[in-house]
C-alpha cells in the first residue's frame, strides 16, 4: 500500500524515504541549517526527505527539561523553513486544538506514542488533509496497532504511516522486536512502516531527569530496521549532540549523516530486490 506526501510515496516495497531532522526546535537558524544539510545530503543520495522538528515536547519527564518554543513560534519557524527550502515538514501534536494550526503548515502530522489511544486527538487529526504518522506506543503489542488504525478509518482517514519506536522492556529500557514489524504489516493491511531508530535507543539511568541513550549503537540498529523491508527510517540528528537541549544521547552527529545513509540505502535496495518466500 502506498501513501503519498506530495510527490513522495511511502511504500514497504519501494525505496525507503527518510523522516529526518532534529528532536525539538532550539532556534530558527540552527533548525534551518540542519534542514539545509539534510536536503543537500538526501538530494546527493537520491533519498526522499520529510524534515522533522517538534515545536514543543509536552511529555518531558522533568519540569526542568527543555520543551521547545511552543506552538505559535514553532509553527512560524517551520513555515519559514518549508518556504525557504521547499521541503515537506512533519511535526507532532499533543492537543486537539493544536491540530489544525499544525496541519496548515505541515504535510505530515505525528501522533505521539503516549497519546496514541486518545480518541479526541485522533478525531481531530483525521479531519485534516495531512498524512498521519502514528507512533506505536511502547506499551502495546504490534497487533494492537490495528485498533488505532481502525479509529482513524472510522473517521474517514486512510493515509496513515505506522512508526515502530521500541517496546518497554522491564523498567526504563526499550527493545525493538523486528518480528513485530511483520505483525503490524499483516494486522494493518500493509500500511507503510517507519522505523524510529533514534527513540528506540532511549533508556533511563536510575532517577535521571532526562532520557539517556545509546548513540554508539544507532548504526547497527538502523541497519537491522531497514533490513525488515520497510517504507522509511525516522532519524534525529544534532550538530552537537552532547549539548543538545533534548534527547542528545540518542541523536546522530549531523556531520555523519551522509556516511550513515549510504550503507542504509544499499541495504534497502538489496532487500527490496530479493523475492519474498511464502513460508507457512
Amino acid at each position: 500500500m502506498d501513501v503519498s506526501v506530495g510527490k513522495i510515496k511511502f511504500s514497504n516495497s519501494k525505496d525507503f524515504c527518510l523522516i529526518g531532522g532534529i528532536n525539538v526546535l532550539e532556534d530558527y537558524h540552527s533548525a534551518l541549517n540542519a534542514a539545509k544539510h539534510y536536503k543537500e545530503v538526501c538530494k546527493k543520495l537520491n533519498i526522499n526527505l520529510v524534515f522533522k522538528a517538534s515545536y514543543e515536547k509536552a511529555n518531558r519527564s522533568s519540569i526542568n527539561s527543555y520543551m521547545g518554543p511552543g506552538l505559535k513560534d514553532g509553527i512560524s519557524m517551520l513555515s519559514k523553513i518549508k518556504e525557504k527550502l521547499n521541503i515537506p515538514i512533519i511535526t507532532d501534536v499533543h492537543l486537539p486544538e493544536e491540530v489544525d494550526i499544525a496541519a496548515e503548515v505541515c504535510d505530515v502530522v505525528q501522533l505521539p506514542a503516549f497519546l496514541a489511544r486518545q480518541t479526541s486527538l485522533i478525531k481531530a487529526m483525521a479531519k485534516t488533509k495531512a498524512v498521519i504518522n502514528i507512533k506505536k506506543p511502547q506499551f502495546i503489542s504490534p497487533s494492537q496497532m490495528y485498533n488505532i488504525v481502525d479509529k482513524f478509518r472510522s473517521y474517514g482517514k486512510e493515509d496513515l504511516l505506522l512508526c515502530e519506536r521500541g517496546t518497554s522492556f522491564g523498567y526504563d529500557n526499550l527493545i525493538v522486536d523486528f518480528l513485530g514489524i511483520g505483525v503490524m504489516k499483516k494486522a494493518c493491511n500493509d500500511l507503510p512502516i517507519i522505523f524510529d531508530v533514534t527513540h528506540s535507543l532511549q533508556y533511563r539511568e536510575k532517577s535521571a531527569e532526562a532520557s539517556g541513550g545509546r548513540r554508539e549503537q544507532i548504526f547497527d540498529l538502523a541497519k537491522s530496521g531497514i533490513a525488515s523491508k520497510i517504507a522509511g527510517l525516522f532519524l534525529e540528528s544534532h550538530l552537537d549532540p552532547d549539548n543538545a537541549k533534548c534527547d542528545g544521547p540518542s541523536a546522530l552527529p549531523l556531520r555523519l549523516l551522509e556516511e550513515f545513509l549510504i550503507p542504509i540505502k544499499e541495504i534497502d535496495q538489496l532487500i527490496k530486490k530479493q523475492k519474498d518466500l511464502n513460508i507457512k
